[in-house]
């Protein structure tokens, strides 16, 4: 029988949980069993891709045609497959692999079909963070802390499983660019969230050279190596607000200043890529939210005005293939789940690859945020996202979602619990309050330090904006959110007690004190300008904690939390939990016992989606 060349439709192979009883966990569950697929990563000829998708019930390594067709699964782990690079002579895949959902990340190598699987790494508790492959296939470039808890070092790690230091990088660093003869390395550090720089490093140890000499704060992103090695292409918001499109010259062994190329005044740039031949750049915009594509012409030194029109709202690059002929991206959008298309160059033609499992869920009758604008307190614009119920009238119950970071941003994604809650008649907005990305440099750091203040107040902000609209009822408001996003949750119920009829704090920050004593030492050493240093500034910190504001708390509250997460430990919520019950406040508390910052294995994310939905159903 001839091989058909159709898109893959992807079924779920493994089933969690029997089918719930109650009409209302029935339905939430076929939700939450919606799968994805991401993380593409050609073969050297192009004509395969190697990516993950959470079909089988846990994210895990598969391959597909470039064609489309039916995917072969590569890895079968009890933990979630995270990273995934095939090798320049197409002999090996490497993974990361993360042990019961956590950050100490394993690397493997597997040949295509799966066979000679391997562990490269020790084993350990170090975090490990899969790169580049290296040009001879013969070794990888990895971030670990193994030699320092404290800092993500740049590491060459042999396919012999041997360690090579190549740099050592105070707080976070990470390999973004090597240079085709191997010589040179691009590394990215990350000193402070909200600050970093690049090097180009010699591989042999003999020298770097700071390429992105800035005043504080500034970020750079996607450095590439050019034509040549004194060219290094960057995505970066030095000496301005919004990130544009760039490049760097060395000259004379000297780093020339940051050079835009490509810039809007509506938009930041969010990522870009280059072909094998240098010779045009895909950049990626963050349009309010929205993604465009736009191209740049890099021997021409000329910007294409066109833009792409973009199978749904949002795409994520991937990679080109080795002869620039194909691009691979991640789709998505509030009514598209998370899937592997690939634009045919140079026609601009998007095809599709893979198509996630949506078993009982009609895509299109999914609902598409509307964008609103509103007025903090000391009137500065702020905008979210709007899920209406479909067949209501408001004002409507409405749940307030935070995203995490601080520094990410509120957009128009496939969101899960949003729908789920829309469709049991319960609005949801999710705001980007100041210290949000995509808006510039000035936005994202308005809530460092004792600024944060001004951050809760745009919880209320939020919240007046929509009652006093008519489409929120007062009486009947929730809170939810994950990460920093549980912070902002446990700061709405502390200084606003009589707000939030319920609230869902999913593994959130609620005690700076225990989180800079617990959380990886790497983390704690990049947050203390985004947050406040516990060595000078513990008062303050004190002062900021809703932990020691927790007696004012009236509001019922859902706590859920990854027993494996290292980056908000699980003694933020104990110390929750432990102190609503002696209180008698309700709480509900979930723990995850295989999970770690976020849940990543379908019966789990099924838990929670059903759990939050019926909290917030009962009590709104």
């Amino acid at each position: 029988m001839p091989r058909m060349k159709t898109f893959v439709i992807l079924t779920l192979l493994a089933i969690a949980p029997a089918v719930p009883a109650d009409e209302l966990e029935r339905s939430v569950a076929m939700m939450a069993k919606v799968g994805s697929a991401g993380s593409p990563s050609f073969s050297p000829d192009g004509k395969r891709l190697a990516f993950i998708t959470n079909m089988s019930g846990s994210p895990q390594a598969w391959i597909i045609s470039s064609e489309g067709g039916w995917p072969d699964q590569i890895t079968a782990f009890d933990d979630p497959v995270t990273g995934i690079a095939w090798s320049p002579d197409g002999e090996w895949i490497a993974l990361q692999v993360a042990p019961g959902g956590g950050l100490n990340s394993q690397i493997y190598v597997a040949r295509q079909d799966g066979t000679a699987l391997r562990l490269l790494t020790e084993g350990t508790r170090a975090n490990n963070w899969l790169g580049l492959w290296m040009p001879d296939s013969k070794g990888l470039l990895v971030a670990s802390n193994r030699r320092d808890g404290g800092s993500m070092d740049t590491w060459r790690l042999g396919l012999d499983a041997s360690w090579t230091l190549i740099a050592e990088n105070p707080g976070i660093g990470s390999a973004a660019a090597v240079s085709k003869d191997g010589r040179y390395i691009l590394v990215s550090r990350l000193r402070n969230r909200g600050d970093n720089d690049v090097y180009r490093v010699a591989a042999d140890g003999s020298g770097e050279m700071l390429l992105t000499k800035h005043n504080p704060p500034a970020t750079t992103f996607g450095a590439e190596f050019g034509s040549d090695t004194n060219t290094i292409y960057l995505g970066g918001n030095i000496d301005r607000d919004l990130h544009a499109f760039g490049r760097v010259v060395v000259r004379d062994g000297k780093a020339g200043s940051f050079e835009v190329l490509a810039m809007r005044d509506d938009a930041e740039l969010s990522g870009f890529l280059l072909n094998e031949q240098k010779t045009l750049a895909v950049l990626n915009w963050n349009v309010a939210g929205r993604s465009e594509l736009t191209f740049y012409e890099l021997a021409a030194n000329r910007h294409r005005n066109e833009k792409l029109e973009l199978p749904s709202d949002l795409a994520g690059l991937g990679e080109f293939s080795k002869d620039g002929t194909k691009l691979a991206l991640t789709v998505s959008g509030s009514n598209a789940p998370a899937d592997l298309w690939i634009l045919q160059m140079p026609a601009g033609k998007f095809q599709q690859i893979t198509r996630s499992p949506h078993p009982g869920v009609e895509l299109s009758s999914l609902v598409r945020p509307e964008l609103v604008r509103y007025k903090a307190h000391d009137d500065l614009e702020l905008s979210g996202w709007l899920y209406r119920p479909a067949g209501s009238k408001p004002p409507y119950p409405v749940v307030f979602s935070f995203h995490g970071g601080p520094e990410a941003q509120e957009r128009p994604y496939f969101n899960v619990t949003a729908q789920a809650l829309v469709a049991n008649g319960i609005a949801v907005f999710a705001p980007n309050v100041r210290g949000s990305s995509g808006f510039g440099k000035r936005f994202v750091n308005l809530d460092n330090g004792a600024l944060r203040v001004n951050g809760v107040k745009d919880i209320e902000s939020s919240v007046n904006h929509l009652v006093k609209s008519g489409i929120a009822a007062p009486k009947r408001l929730g809170i939810m959110g994950g990460s920093y996003g549980g912070y902002m949750v446990m700061a709405g119920v502390t200084e606003y007690p009589d707000m939030f009829a319920a609230g869902a704090n999913l593994f959130g920050v609620v005690n700076f004190e225990t989180f800079f004593k617990h959380s990886e030492p790497w983390m704690a050493a990049v947050s203390t300008i985004e947050y406040g240093n516990p060595a000078t500034e513990a008062e303050m910190l004190r002062s900021l904690s809703p932990i020691h504001k927790i007696d004012r708390v009236k509001t019922p509250l859902i706590v859920l939390h990854g027993a494996n997460d290292t980056n908000v430990p699980v003694i933020e919520a104990e110390q929750v939990v432990d102190s609503l019950r002696k209180r008698e406040v309700p709480v509900e508390y979930i723990l995850f016992p295989d999970e770690g910052h976020g849940w990543r294995k379908t019966p789990n994310r099924i838990r929670s989606t059903v759990s939050i939905v019926k909290f917030f159903k009962e009590r709104l």
